[in-house]
């Protein structure tokens, strides 16, 4: 649910199930309605205030401006930007060229094996070079670093020690995407600043 759309649909879940209770902690707002029915509503960049009204304090905690940096990688391409809201504001998307597998056996198939193992190496370095270019001035704003595209190739930058600061801004949801392209880059706060709403029939 895009966080600008929240507090229509909460109004919407009071019209349709009744008045409801809001119970929850600092990850989770649920919301128990008169009929039975049980929305669970899971904040984006947790930890949530405590102290409010619950669902007050989840509508302008998803609604907030942070600065996020985003990291894509696939075996082909990656990206890195930097968004200020759902605004993108700093940005670098390349693809490289890995061989495709084969069928040959023996030594031409591990020839292009290696050459396919080099290939994706030097993509990977190329990744990790520009995601800390582009998101290393932002660094010290930074709210989250959230990080997508194939889980094997992320996890082999966890090695790369000059991305630590990285990782340890490391927020979910991890960014199912297709080849980082600009414009998949620019659609990722639609995943990165979603509230995701679980919602139980009255039974």
């Amino acid at each position: 649910m895009p966080p600008e759309r929240l507090q229509r649909w909460i109004d919407g879940f009071a019209d349709r199930h009744g008045p409801f209770e809001s119970t929850g902690d600092d990850h989770v707002v649920r919301l128990a309605a008169a009929d039975g029915a049980l929305a669970e509503c899971h904040a984006p960049f947790p930890p949530l205030p405590q102290g409010a009204p619950r669902v007050a304090t989840l509508v302008t905690h998803a609604r907030a401006e942070r600065l996020v940096g985003v990291v894509l990688v696939r075996l082909g391409g990656y990206a890195a930007g930097v968004f200020h809201g759902s605004r993108l504001i700093a940005s670098k998307v390349d693809s490289r060229y890995v061989q495709g597998r084969t069928a040959a056996g023996g030594w031409s198939q591990q020839r292009f094996a290696r050459r396919r193992q080099n290939q994706a190496g030097q993509t990977y370095q190329a990744a990790a070079d520009t995601a800390l270019r582009v998101l290393s001035p932002h660094l010290d704003g930074m709210a989250a670093v959230v990080f997508g595209g194939d889980r094997k190739a992320v996890d082999l930058m966890r090695a790369e020690r000059r991305l630590a600061p990285l990782f340890a801004l490391e927020a979910e949801p991890f960014l199912t995407v297709p080849d980082p392209r600009l414009v998949v880059l620019q659609e990722t706060p639609a995943q990165f600043r979603a509230v995701r709403i679980h919602v139980t029939d009255p039974p």
